[in-house]
């Protein structure tokens, strides 16, 4: 599979590539040792990936040029791309072996034991079972009876997000304060029209509320602006530029990841709209303030 990774992360790099270059280009890559890539296998890796993978290989019959063939509905190329983003990160690290000492990672805490279990019962549409330690809680819950619905990534921690059976509502637990984490045979169907994307479309990070999302305004210093440029908050993200400064307009909702992102930035940012965002912010400033006040 990693020699299939390594073929379709080239192809998709180089965007149209000869099998010529490619095969020089197998022989400096770990996989090929010095050794061109002939032409049987390429054929048989170019099989193995449509059959495997569901990725297809095709040529320019005028350039003899070869291309990832992109898939028709919107949805499936969505899928495709996340599909080909992941294997070329996988491809680029396990094709580095020699340089792992070099390549830092960050680490995801609980994703390599709970999230084979959790995707699992997602497959099959299974609630499961655990036990969760609430950072809010004094006391470890147990028997949480949970339909999951799917999963996200934020700041370096996986969550599930589904529908609590005791509580009835949809709820987010953190997976690095999980134990005991357990498929059921109990099945569910997940609600018609519910659309994973959707549900944190008006939000930063992985907390949500039932407030409307609301116009919000930003200052940012020219230097900060190139971050919020180059890593936009949110899709809403409109610009207006200034020669010191940027005034940056989204839409969403005022959440608790919100105002923490916000407040990370110090004084190179200031909120300008909505007043009630702004109050929070100075409010949290204030209290910052006093605790070195003490000391």
């Amino acid at each position: 599979m990693a020699k299939y990774i390594w073929m379709v992360d080239t192809i998709e790099r180089h965007g149209t590539i000869t099998r010529k270059r490619l095969s020089d280009l197998w022989s400096q890559s770990p996989f090929g040792n010095g050794t061109p890539l002939a032409r049987r296998t390429f054929y048989n890796y170019r099989a193995g990936i449509a059959d495997s993978l569901g990725i297809d290989i095709e040529i320019n019959k005028v350039t003899n040029e070869y291309y990832i063939a992109c898939d028709g509905t919107d949805t499936a190329s969505k899928r495709q791309q996340w599909l080909l983003d992941s294997m070329s990160i996988s491809g680029m690290v396990s094709s580095s072996s020699d340089l792992s000492s070099r390549i830092l990672l960050e680490r995801v805490p609980s994703a390599r034991e709970f999230l084979p279990i959790i995707i699992d019962a997602m497959r099959l549409n299974h609630r499961i079972k655990f036990s969760y330690k609430s950072y809010r809680r004094v006391n470890r819950q147990h028997g949480i009876v949970l339909e999951p619905y799917f999963v996200k990534i934020f700041s370096q921690l996986w969550y599930v997000i589904g529908y609590n059976i005791a509580d009835k509502k949809i709820k987010t637990y953190s997976l690095d304060r999980m134990t005991n984490v357990n498929i059921t045979g109990d099945t569910f169907e997940m609600p018609k029209g519910f659309e994973p994307s959707e549900f944190f479309a008006d939000c930063y990070g992985i907390t949500t509320n039932q407030d409307e999302p609301k116009r919000i305004v930003i200052k940012a210093e020219a230097t900060q602006a190139k971050y919020l440029r180059a890593l936009p908050l949110h899709p809403s993200q409109q610009e207006e530029l200034h020669d010191d400064y940027s005034i940056f307009r989204y839409k969403m909702r005022n959440t608790y990841d919100l105002r923490e992102r916000l407040l990370s930035h110090g004084s190179s940012i200031e909120v300008l709209e909505p007043p009630e965002l702004k109050a929070q912010i100075v409010d949290e400033m204030k209290k910052a303030l006093e605790n070195y006040k003490k000391t």
